[in-house]
């Protein structure tokens, strides 16, 4: 099977027939891309239409500043939105729905809805099954050979929102719960040959990973934790890849790194990419199980 080809068949499917090719989208007197933006300041789950920022909108549409501020221009003029500066931080922009802005996404939510139904109207209730749960697959596939792995400081907002949510997860499955305390961010930045790797979607953080020097050539994988909601699509393999690329770089010879017991998604993870159990190298109160591999230049195993 040609799998670039079925991809690029479908796109040509899909924006054919949800509308995508028309003048305006939905016959809202707006083009596809000025409708989404206007979504996503007030039709959103969770959008309250008052405190989204300029910059939150670049980062969950992927848009560069020029773009995103001919479109914001255009809803502005067409009375749809309004863009403030934040009183808390005159550096950032404030992008709220106007009352004709809410009128609009309220038509825009009707008639999505209405073409959605439309479409699966002549499937048997088998088929939409069907529909639905390989269109959610193919969303959680593409959205992470999408995402982007990147180096920040461990402690910039968005690296302690995930580390955050990481430490509630294991409190949360550890049968005698996990409370930490004050995580160090020591030896997590490139400075002491160390890294914090994040993967943000939609401007939210649903992956991330650290890396620090072990000493005596060894690397240690750190705080490892993907979004339970982004589990199935290779994510977490994708971010050790990573991390053992970024080790190997370094000029580190090998990778360690503890778990629990508890974490068996995880130790088939790490036994599948490689990894062999091996004795306990810290004194980690948390950590009951020890795997170590050898790299390659590249991050391979040897």
């Amino acid at each position: 099977m040609d799998q670039t080809a079925v991809l690029r068949r479908f796109n040509r499917t899909w924006t054919q027939r949800v509308g995508v090719l028309e003048e305006t989208h939905l016959g809202t007197g707006l083009p596809l891309a000025a409708a989404r933006v206007l979504w996503e300041v007030g039709g959103r789950d969770g959008a309250d239409g008052d405190g989204t920022t300029v910059r939150d909108l670049r980062a969950r549409l992927g848009l560069d500043s020029g773009h995103l501020t001919r479109l914001l221009r255009r809803l502005e003029d067409d009375d749809l939105v309004r863009v403030t500066p934040d009183q808390r931080d005159r550096r950032r922009r404030l992008v709220g729905v106007t009352a004709a802005g809410r009128e609009r996404c309220d038509r825009l939510e009707r008639r999505s809805q209405d073409l959605a139904e439309r479409l699966v109207e002549p499937l048997t209730e088998r088929q939409r099954d069907r529909l639905a749960e390989a269109l959610a697959t193919a969303d959680l596939l593409v959205r992470a050979a999408t995402l982007e792995l990147r180096t920040v400081d461990p402690d910039e907002p968005d690296a302690r929102a995930a580390v955050a949510r990481y430490v509630a997860e294991l409190d949360d499955r550890f049968a005698a719960g996990f409370a930490p305390g004050p995580l160090d961010t020591g030896g997590l930045r490139p400075a002491e040959r160390g890294a914090f790797v994040l993967a943000v979607s939609d401007g939210d953080p649903v992956a991330c990973g650290g890396l620090r020097d072990l000493g005596e050539g060894w690397a240690e994988v750190k705080r490892m934790w993907v979004d339970p909601s982004w589990r199935g699509a290779g994510l977490g393999a994708r971010m050790l890849r990573h991390l053992e690329a970024e080790a190997a770089r370094g000029g580190f010879a090998g990778v360690r790194l503890d778990t629990h017991g508890s974490l068996t998604e995880a130790i088939a993870m790490y036994e599948r990419a490689g990894y062999r159990r091996t004795e306990r190298y810290n004194d980690n109160p948390d950590a009951e199980v020890f795997f170590e591999k050898q790299l390659g230049w590249d991050g391979s195993a040897r």
